[in-house]
């Protein structure tokens, strides 16, 4: 952990930048985080072939390695989607272990690798894990330079370990306007509806009610949505009343009792969930220069994640994004405990060199507010040159001349361009504002050395008590440990719901070979007597009493051995 490029007092349980390979970063997430992430959200590289990704997971010969750096996945790559494939499967697992029971995964995806990323999700989520899929539309315009389709849309894949896991329902202040109280009803606005019949095929429901004349009023095909003793109530209260025909019920729906409207799969409002564009603009804003904007193609918009945060969490969630890249979903969640006073965390993973220069850099400024001095550009035309294009130069140079005719007095310039065989015309104007600062703190972190079990059971690694105790603890538990009562002095690794944890335990070979490391029956007894209403759980590399002898005096101490190779194995 690096004080100095957090802000506020540095701590794991708060708000985190992680720099570091996500694979092992999820790994290390795991003794602490396990079930406890709310909302997982992430960007994943797309593989269209123009990313250049590496993939060298697991490999650890030096050559082998320098090659995969070296040569990263393109478009010519005939394995390119296996790469993929084996990229995303051991980080979705891991993020599976990290989600809560009731918790929610987001991942934004194109149609490069949608459908082997659906195939993952559902073997890792199982089939009843998917939630929905949903169309978010990314581009604020189409595309003129392409041979078959625009391609103006990304799909979201959402899943939860809980099938039955539903989203937030959102008011809509905008398709309300239809409530009224006209005869100032007591409960507020209503509106006359139809909603009388039960969403499910209930025969016990399907009986004819009395209308006002004598006649049988017939009952929806399902059924009433209540009983006949439910809807003789209604009608007292003036909920449910008779048209004026005497041949239909009419329901009177009243705005209180709605809790927000279902959210749709078709996210095709720029305006409401953003586009690639404007998140460009907003890294140039917040950056003054083009750096961050032209290092991220297609960065996320503020909005589509706030969006699902609205969807997903709470004030208290947390928020995990394991491909961060330029931090737009800290920005969300510190907009959105803006908004509602919350106390969101987000925890954000980065591997590239840009982690903290970029992604923390933007997380500092947001927070603490930035100035912004420097040229405002906006897109307003890009045309491909072709030989049709050059062949109607005219055609082209007027219509440029009518972009600046129509645009010019919005910007202090209008700048045409060729780039990359393309004219790009862009209005830019020079702005100086401030934007005020979020509030908020981060702790930024750096990877130190795995904890990778296979090396300690083979005796490679003797790590730190507090690195090797959590992951003990978890493992025996299936619980997360808390690093704040954790004490090496006194072997103490925590509470779960069944034991009290301890761990025998020091990082110095020699003196795991000593007595000093083994169970003795004074240690046991010394540990009952403090909690002697719970089981105790002792980790210790050996043990100097039975226990026969430890069930006989009533200790409730069981003895669990740690990795013999951790104590046994000479090093030269």
């Amino acid at each position: 952990m690096q004080a100095d490029k957090g802000i506020g007092e540095a701590r794991l349980d708060g708000n985190l930048i992680i720099q570091g390979d996500n694979l092992h970063a999820l790994k290390a997430l795991m003794p602490m985080y396990a079930g406890k992430v709310d909302c997982i959200f992430i960007d994943p590289p797309y593989n269209t072939g123009n990313e250049g990704w590496a993939y060298n997971d697991n490999v650890n010969a030096p050559m082998i390695k320098e090659w995969l750096n070296s040569n990263p996945v393109g478009i010519d790559d005939g394995l390119r989607h296996d790469k993929w494939c084996a990229m995303m499967w051991p980080r979705l697992r891991l993020l599976h272990e990290l989600l809560a029971d009731n918790g929610s995964l987001w991942v934004t995806i194109d149609d490069n690798e949608d459908h082997l990323l659906r195939q993952i999700l559902d073997e890792v989520f199982g089939r009843d894990g998917y939630i929905t899929e949903i169309a978010w539309r990314h581009s604020d315009s189409s595309s003129n330079n392409v041979t078959q389709f625009s391609q103006d849309f990304n799909t979201v894949f959402v899943y939860s370990k809980n099938p039955y896991w539903v989203p937030n329902f959102l008011d809509a202040p905008e398709k309300r306007s239809h409530f009224r109280n006209p005869d100032n009803d007591p409960r507020g606005p209503w509106f006359d509806g139809n909603n009388i019949q039960n969403p499910a095929i209930r025969p016990n429901l399907q009986f004819d009610y009395p209308g006002p004349n004598g006649n049988p009023i017939k009952h929806p095909p399902n059924g009433w949505r209540w009983s006949r003793e439910t809807m003789e109530e209604k009608f007292k209260t003036g909920e449910l009343r008779y048209s004026p025909d005497g041949l239909r019920i009419i329901r009177r729906t009243y705005l209180a009792d709605q809790e927000g409207l279902p959210p749709s799969s078709l996210w095709a409002n720029v305006e409401e969930t953003g586009h690639t564009r404007g998140a460009k603009v907003t890294l140039k804003q917040i950056f003054g220069d083009d750096y961050a904007s032209d290092l991220f193609a297609t960065p996320k918009p503020v909005q589509v994640i706030r969006k699902i945060l609205d969807l997903a969490t709470d004030k208290d969630s947390i928020i995990l994004d394991s491909f961060a890249g330029s931090g737009t979903t800290a920005q969300a969640v510190l907009e959105a405990n803006k908004a509602d006073s919350g106390n969101r965390r987000f925890i954000l993973v980065e591997m590239e060199d840009y982690a903290d220069r970029l992604t923390a850099e933007r997380v500092r400024r947001v927070i603490n507010g930035y100035a912004f001095t420097g040229t405002q550009k906006t897109e307003l035309a890009r045309e491909k040159l072709n030989w049709r294009a050059i062949e109607k130069a005219a055609d082209l140079v007027h219509k440029v001349q009518a972009i600046e005719n129509l645009h010019g007095h919005e910007y202090d310039r209008i700048k045409k361009e060729v780039k990359d065989g393309e004219l790009v015309v862009t209005g830019e104007k020079t702005v100086a504002e401030r934007a005020e600062g979020l509030g908020g703190t981060f702790s930024y972190c750096t990877l130190g050395d795995p904890v990778e079990l296979d090396r300690i059971l083979t005796g490679v690694d003797l790590p730190a008590f507090e690195a090797l105790g959590p992951v003990l603890y978890h493992m025996a538990t299936a619980e997360v440990a808390d690093p704040a009562v954790l004490n090496a002095a006194d072997f103490f690794l925590g509470e779960a719901s069944a034991y009290v944890v301890w761990m025998i335990y020091k990082p110095d070979l020699d003196w795991l070979k000593t007595s000093d490391a083994a169970l003795t029956l004074s240690f046991a007894r010394r540990i009952h007597g403090l909690r002697p209403d719970k089981k105790h759980l002792v980790f210790a590399p050996a043990r100097h009493v039975s226990q026969r002898m430890l069930d006989s005096e009533g200790l409730g101490v069981e003895f669990a051995p740690l990795p013999q190779s951790l104590y046994r194995v000479e090093r030269g």
